[in-house]
C-alpha cells in the first residue's frame, strides 16, 4: 500500500483493503483471509480454517493466529493512518484455537505520527459451539505512507 486515497464510506475502504491488503500479500492471499469491516480505528476478519493452517493436534498453528491478530491490527491502524507496517507485536496464546473459522477484531487504542498502538483479539468459531477468545495481542504499528 502505498498512498491511501481518502475514503467515504466503510464499504469503499473494504474493497480497497480486499484489493491491495489481500490480493497484494501472498500470505493473506494463500491463507484466505477476509477482511469483514474495516473503518475508524477498527477491523474485523475471518479466516476459513482447513487441515493446512493447523499443526499436529489439529487445532490453528500459532503462525496463523499471529497473522490473523497482526492483520487485525495493521488493518485498523491503516484505516485512520493510511499505508501502514507492524513494527512489533505481542501475542498471548490463551486457549487452542478450535473450531471452522477464526475471527480477529483489532482496535485503535492511540494514534500518534510516528505511532500507532493497537489491540486485538482472536477468536476461534464453529456453528455448534460458543466462541472461545483464543489469543490477545497488542501491536506498534508504524505509518510510513
Amino acid at each position: 500500500m502505498t498512498e491511501r486515497p481518502r475514503f467515504d464510506t466503510p464499504d469503499q475502504l473494504l474493497a480497497y483493503m480486499r484489493e491491495v491488503a489481500v490480493a497484494g500479500s501472498g500470505f493473506s492471499r494463500f491463507a484466505g483471509v477476509e477482511p469483514v469491516r474495516i473503518w475508524n480505528g477498527e477491523a474485523e476478519l475471518v479466516l476459513a480454517m482447513r487441515p493446512d493452517l493447523t499443526q499436529h493436534h489439529g487445532h490453528a498453528h500459532g503462525a496463523i493466529v499471529g497473522m490473523m491478530a497482526d492483520n487485525a491490527c495493521a488493518w485498523a491502524a491503516a484505516s485512520v493512518a493510511g499505508d501502514v507496517v507492524t513494527g512489533s507485536y505481542t501475542i498471548s496464546f490463551l486457549a487452542p484455537a478450535r473450531g471452522s473459522r477464526l475471527r480477529a477484531r483489532g482496535q485503535v487504542i492511540r494514534k500518534g505520527r510516528r505511532q500507532v498502538v493497537v489491540r486485538a483479539d482472536v477468536w476461534a468459531e464453529s456453528d455448534d459451539a460458543e466462541p472461545v477468545l483464543a489469543a490477545i495481542a497488542q501491536a506498534t504499528i508504524v505509518p510510513v505512507g
